[in-house]
């Protein structure tokens, strides 16, 4: 072969080293390129796995025209080869023998070498009726003497003529200079892989993290990422309407995918007791405890203060209108209890009369602690139980919302590659709404990217799902779809993309991989405020 052919095939595989991202194709042009250096009739290309075994990957063979693995899609019966059996080089296998000594083995005719060391080759040749004459069987070895793979060539062929003939050791220098380079590349592939799998497995592990630490919120950094790439495909395979437009690459995926699992890592900042604040006067522990105490005292004030007063009553009549005081304040006292017990629990909605009748409560009676007379409820009880949504009073709340600001400011700080460069973008958008009234940065429609607000539905989709909170029951899923259309007409989610969320049924295969079966009800999509069939 002249130099400027074997110039070029080193240029071909050069530049499908530095341009091609998936390894099978990297390893399959690189047999390509030296089964035409060598003007073999067939070749075999292996990689190696972590058990020391050298996995098939890519066959080609001219005269039997096979193509298996690679970009072929086609599957094969070759199992991995053991490089070692028992300790000891496997000596069955040409391939083995050159990965375990690291030499180049380079066979002119294959009926002179012994039974053990062809055995696999012959088992191969009558698996296909094939004669496996000349062999160069290369170890394709890293800058630091690892080994990537073994790459191996049969039977050489005359230039011209299709005669079988042994592979030169000229020939065999430049394939070796090939797979040199090659293993090289494949090395930095292999680290560049490497470092991706590591990266998405830290933020996994975040992920979970964060989901262990609350029990009332676990999986949410787990479901919110699957549901952001639910939403994703469907508006990608929308062919009408406004987002007809939007096409997701691999790359595009990976990145969303990423910023959804790594979406709330601003909350291993935030204080456990605010995350898992399952009532209202939970603080490190739940103070309602105090309260029942106070109002057990309470009680007993009211017996002794009777006892006291019957025992200098004379009459009759004095004798009842004390029972019936003490009757009716008992009584009071324990309807209060109640009421304050259920006020503790978080709900949707608290009335403005409840909110007035706490303080009513706190203002009833006074008890004797420690020479010191103590309200009902004290002032911050009051504060606390008032919250009129949920379990968290403002402060806590301005917590829990700073869990953004550190989210952002965490992912800001990290060096994201080009191809992740629009991760915090998307990850930090959540709690954005579509009229400039959300979190942090009070973003508008336009102001943020297509990503980020498919995020943002899918954060508020899972919130309002979720059978893990302690304030609430778990929602039906038309009830879901009812307060999301309100928030449509709201301007608070983007219309468009809800629009597809109803008509793709993405809520639906949502709630089949992850909802409780009570929570799938019948949906008529007519009666979702916002919504219109078009």
């Amino acid at each position: 072969m002249h130099v400027s052919h074997i110039l070029n095939e080193f240029l071909n595989v050069s530049v499908a080293l530095s341009t091609e991202k998936n390894t099978s194709k990297l390893l399959e042009s690189i047999l390509l390129s030296a089964k035409k250096l060598a003007n073999a009739d067939g070749g075999t290309i292996y990689s190696v796995n972590d058990k020391n075994e050298l996995v098939f990957d890519t066959l080609f063979n001219d005269t039997l025209k096979l193509h298996l693995g690679g970009s072929s899609n086609s599957m094969t019966s070759l199992n991995s080869i053991p490089i070692y059996v028992d300790g000891e080089i496997n000596k069955s296998a040409i391939v083995a023998q050159s990965a375990a000594t690291g030499e180049v083995i380079n066979i002119e005719d294959m009926t002179k070498t012994s039974e053990l060391q062809s055995k696999r080759s012959k088992t191969i040749d009558q698996q296909y009726n094939y004669h496996t004459q000349s062999i160069l069987t290369i170890p394709m070895k890293n800058h630091e003497g690892d080994l990537s793979g073994v790459l191996q060539l049969v039977n050489a062929q005359s230039e011209n003529s299709n005669n079988i003939i042994a592979f030169s050791t000229e020939l065999s220098r430049t394939v070796e200079a090939l797979a040199s380079l090659a293993s090289v590349a494949l090395t930095n592939r292999q680290l560049i892989d490497n470092m991706e799998e590591l990266f998405q497995a830290f933020t996994r592990l975040i992920a979970k993290a964060i989901d262990e630490k609350s029990p009332y919120t676990g999986g949410h950094c787990r479901r919110v990422p699957e549901l952001t790439m639910m939403l994703a495909e469907a508006v990608h395979r929308h062919t009408e309407g406004p987002m007809a437009h939007f096409v997701m690459t691999d790359g595009d995926r990976h990145e969303l995918n990423l910023a959804g699992w790594i979406h709330d890592c601003g909350k291993v900042a935030t204080p456990e007791y605010v995350m898992d604040k399952a009532k209202k006067l939970e603080t490190v522990f739940d103070r309602i405890a105090l309260v029942e105490t106070r109002f057990e005292v309470a009680k007993r004030d009211v017996e002794l203060s009777y006892l006291q007063q019957l025992a200098n009553a004379t009459d009759k009549n004095t004798q009842v209108a004390l029972q019936t005081q003490r009757d009716t304040q008992l009584k009071r006292l324990e309807h209060d209890l109640h009421f304050v017990l259920k006020a503790n629990t978080g709900g949707e909605f608290m009335k403005p009369e409840d909110q007035e009748y706490l303080d009513t409560i706190g203002q009833s009676q006074t008890v004797n602690i420690h020479g010191a007379q103590v309200p009902l409820l004290t002032k911050d009880e009051i504060y606390n139980l008032r919250t009129a949504r949920g379990t968290l009073n403002p402060e806590e709340r301005t917590i829990i919302n700073r869990h953004m600001d550190i989210t952002v400011e965490m992912l800001d700080t990290l060096p994201f590659p080009k191809h992740l460069k629009r991760v915090p973008e998307f990850a930090g958008g959540h709690h954005e709404k579509m009229d400039g009234t959300g979190y942090p940065k009070r973003l508008k429609r336009d102001e943020m990217s297509i990503p980020a607000r498919i995020m943002a539905i899918a954060d508020i989709f899972e919130a309002l799902t979720a059978a893990d909170r302690p304030y609430k029951d778990a929602k039906k899923i038309s009830e879901c779809l009812r307060i999301m259309g309100f928030m449509k007409k709201d301007n608070h989610i983007d219309p468009d993309l809800f629009d597809v969320f109803i008509k793709e049924k993405v809520y639906l295969e949502y709630a089949r991989k992850f909802l409780k079966p009570e929570q799938l009800d019948e949906i008529d999509v007519t009666k979702i405020p916002g919504f219109t069939l078009n």
